[in-house]
Parts: C-alpha cells; structure tokens; sequence
C-alpha cells in the first residue's frame, strides 16, 4: 500500500462552485475526506460563468489544440476551506477558465458539449506538467471526463512524453443513463487514430461514446453502489453498455458514496428551524409545524411524506402520479422539491391545485429548503427505477426521517425492509418498479407510524444513529487507487 499518495480529482462539477446534482457534492467531499487522511489531493473543474465572488489566483496561461483550434486559456486556483474536527484544513481547487467554451449561461446542454468537454479533457492534462504535481491518480468521474485515460494512451503528446508515464487512472461512474455519445467526427477533435473507433473501445451504435472510452481505457472501474456494479451488467440496467462492463467485470468495483455531515446534520443545521438530535428529537416536530406554516399548509401531526429529486423518469415520479389520488385520501401531507421534465412538472402543479391543503410543491433548487424539508418529514419516498446510490436516503437517516425506497442500486444497499426484518429494518421497500406495490410500502410506513409509536420512534433513533460519513469510503478508494498503480497498464478492451 502506498502511503501519501497524489491524486488528481477531475469533475464536470464541484459544490458549493457548481451543482447540478449528487456528483459535485462527491466532487468536494470525497477529496476533502482523503487529504484529511493525509493524502495530496487535489480538485479540477471548469470555471464557469456562475461560478462568482471567489478569490481566484492564476497559475499559469496555455493553449491545447481541439481539432484545427488552437484554444487558449487560463489555470486559475483557489482554496476551499473546511473543518474537521474544529480544525481548518483546505483543499486546492483548480478551474480551466475559457471563455469560449464556459463563458455561458449554464453548466451543460449546449450542442457543442461534446467539444467543449474534449477541450476540458485536452486541457486538465496539459496543465499538470505547469503546476508542479505529478499525481499517481487521475480520479475521473461520469462521460465528461470519460476521454482522459484514453488520451493518456492514444494521444501522441501524452502517451510519448515521460511526464505521464505511470499516471493511472480510475473511473467513476455516477450514472451510466448519461453516456455522452457524440458524431463521430468529434474524433478529429482529440488528436487520436481512428482505430478507436472500434466496437470494443469508443464506437456505440455509430456514435462515438465518452462513456464508453471511460470504461475501456480505465485502469479501475467503479460505480456507486455494490449493487449497482452488478445491476449494469445485465441487459436491463446496462444502458447498451452491459457486454463492455461484463468485459471489465474483474477490474469493475462497487463504493457506496458517504454525505458529508458537517453540512447535513440536524445537530449543526442553521437552515433548520431548530437543531436536534438523540437527546431532543421533540424539536424535530417544532420543524414539521415551523414547515407546514411556511408551505401554507395546516399545522398539525400527521405523517409528511417528501421528495426531494430531479423530475424525471429515472426517479419514478409516473409511480406517484398513478396513485396521488388513492394516496391524499390518506391523512398525510406531501412535500415535493425539485425541477425536471414538463410532465411531471405539469402534474405535481395540477394535484397540487386538486389537494391544497395535502401538497406544496417548490418547483427548482433551493438548498435551504432541502435541509427544513428533511428535517421536517417524517418519510422520504425514493420510488426509483434505478439508483447507482442516492443520497437522498443516507441523508434522510441522519435527520431521523425514514426512507421509502424502491430496492435497487444503492437504495438496495442502504435501507433493508422493516417488515421483513422488524430487528434489524431501517425503511420501507419494494421491489417491482410498480405503483401498486410503491402504495403498499407507503401504507405499511403510515401503519406503522400511526398504530405503533413507540416502534416508530425506535426506528427513527437507530436511523439517526447511522454513520454514513466518508471515512470508510474513502478507505475504500485508498485500496481502488493502489490496485491501479499495482496493476499493469493496458489499452482498450480485450476481446
């Protein structure tokens, strides 16, 4: 095992400087947690134009080639400080500032991402030989920064060049249902042969896949979940990518992801209305009456259900919305936060209307308003059609909020069925991807809240009691990062 290891974190998005979702509060939290174990870690990211008010320093200015375009830009640094254990520690952040490329209104959906994450890629390996860091570990995460362990050996610039020699890489996929399949003549942007665009490297039904170049140039693979690791090698998970993971099965590893409780602790919370733990869980009910007043809906004690996602197929928001009437003839209250598809978008604002007095909805990102909301429920339903991990749930434990969940990936990790095992039960779940059998987890998590209190309770205090931190994670990374360097490098998917 090496000790003080180097390791280069690459994301497409870091919190608090960027979010779209669960993998920029990886992106910070992961790091912070492994260079407190003392290791030199280090995060990059694009600087985009939201990202404001931070006390940037420049490291050095460059230029890399995208195609016929010689794209110059800037490496600028800053400081991210946090606490652990009382005591101030910070970690560098490094931003790839173009204004051609990230000099816009939003972090993605632009027809030329492909290209500009191409550049993103071309240009997180160019700097390193500038900044005085030579990492043992390129940590790259989901299709954006898919291309780097394929340009590290297919490349001409890096795979010649001494500096790069021994850099491995591992992979991390977040979610395999966002590929980032592009044209292929995005080749002509990444100064490579076309012999990898072959089935068993970057071409995907005639598309050229970052995703797929991620998995087969990678020295490790991991995903989020050990069960999720499994589930994408099977046909009905596995995007189209099944028979390459398959391939990759030996170098392919599961990590559950941990939260960072510094941020999500009902103990330190000054976004809730007032802070709570084991000793005093009755003021966890002063925040349900402080929410319900806020949302304008009645104060009273009833079970609050909330959902707190993205709007959107995957999340099982169709399961919800067949059974919303059969569910507000239940005396229960709702709470839904988030943005999405139209569809669901349209038909949360229209029970909404329907049962005013059962459901308040927040249609965008508010992160205050996350925290008053888990800390205010008393259920979280998570109906997923799958779920490489979530968060949502391992948050939920620690504010003594019990999860509903659909058992797949993650979830099937985290939240074992009470009353299939009322001794060691930590939720409610179930298993087909079903609004009946979504119903009946929600009527034995309202049963059992209603008719057994005292069980209830019990339930809510062992749940708060998890330690979902990233300690252990991060160990696991530690042994992933030392398998890579132990293992010999190859190139592309062996047949």
């Amino acid at each position: 095992m090496q000790n003080n290891l180097k390791v280069l974190f690459v994301s497409s998005e870091v919190y608090p400087f960027a979010k779209t979702g669960g993998l920029a509060d990886v992106a910070m939290a992961l790091p912070q947690e492994l260079f407190s174990m003392g290791h030199d870690v280090r995060i990059i990211m694009p600087k985009y134009k939201t990202i404001k008010d931070i006390d940037f320093k420049k490291v050095t200015d460059l230029s890399v080639w995208v195609g016929q375009r010689n794209e110059k830009f800037a490496i600028q640094e800053t400081k991210y400080k946090y606490f652990v254990n009382n005591k101030e520690q910070e970690v560098t952040v490094y931003f790839v500032d173009s204004q051609y490329y990230f000099d816009r209104d939003k972090i993605y959906d632009y027809g030329d991402d492909g290209e500009r994450f191409a550049f993103f890629s071309k240009a997180v390996l160019s700097m390193l030989p500038k900044i005085s860091f030579k990492p043992d570990i390129i940590h790259c995460n989901d299709w954006h920064t898919g291309l780097i362990p394929m340009l590290l050996k297919e490349n001409v610039d890096y795979l010649k060049n001494d500096y790069y020699k021994n850099i491995k890489t591992i992979y991390s996929i977040h979610n395999l249902g966002y590929r980032g399949d592009f044209p292929k003549d995005i080749i002509l942007l990444l100064g490579v042969s076309n012999k990898v665009f072959v089935p068993d490297k970057a071409e995907f039904f005639g598309m050229f896949s970052y995703m797929k170049v991620g998995i087969a140039y990678a020295d490790i693979i991991n995903t989020v979940s050990k069960v999720y690791a499994l589930e994408i090698q099977t046909g009905y998970y596995g995007e189209r990518l099944d028979g390459v993971l398959r391939k990759r099965t030996k170098d392919l590893y599961g990590i559950i992801n941990g939260i960072d409780y510094n941020v999500f602790n009902p103990s330190l919370d000054d976004k809730i209305y007032r802070k709570y733990s084991l000793d005093n869980l009755d003021e966890k009910y002063v925040n349900k009456f402080q929410l319900q007043k806020e949302l304008l809906i009645p104060q009273k004690n009833v079970p609050v259900i909330s959902i707190i996602t993205r709007l959107a197929e995957q999340k099982g928001l169709n399961l919800l919305l067949e059974k919303m009437d059969q569910l507000m003839s239940k005396d229960i209250q709702l709470i839904v936060l988030g943005s999405g598809d139209y569809e669901y978008e349209n038909g949360l604002q229209y029970f909404r209307d329907k049962y005013p007095d059962k459901i308040a909805i927040y249609l965008g990102f508010n992160g205050v308003l996350a925290n008053k909301i888990y800390a205010a429920s008393d259920m979280f339903l998570m109906p997923s059609r799958f779920e490489p991990c979530g968060l949502g749930q391992l948050i939920s434990y620690k504010y003594g909020t019990i999860p509903i969940v659909r058992s797949t990936g993650g979830l099937a990790d985290t939240v074992l069925d009470y009353n299939g095992d009322r001794l060691n039960g930590t939720g409610f779940t179930f298993h087909d991807f079903s609004s009946d059998d979504m119903l009946n987890a929600i009527d034995r998590a309202i049963e059992l809240y209603s008719g057994e209190p005292g069980k209830w309770k019990k339930l809510v205090k062992q749940a708060m009691s998890f330690d979902y931190s990233w300690r252990e994670p991060a160990k696991e990374y530690i042994e992933l990062y030392n398998k890579a360097i132990q293992k010999e490098s190859f190139v592309g998917i062996q047949k």
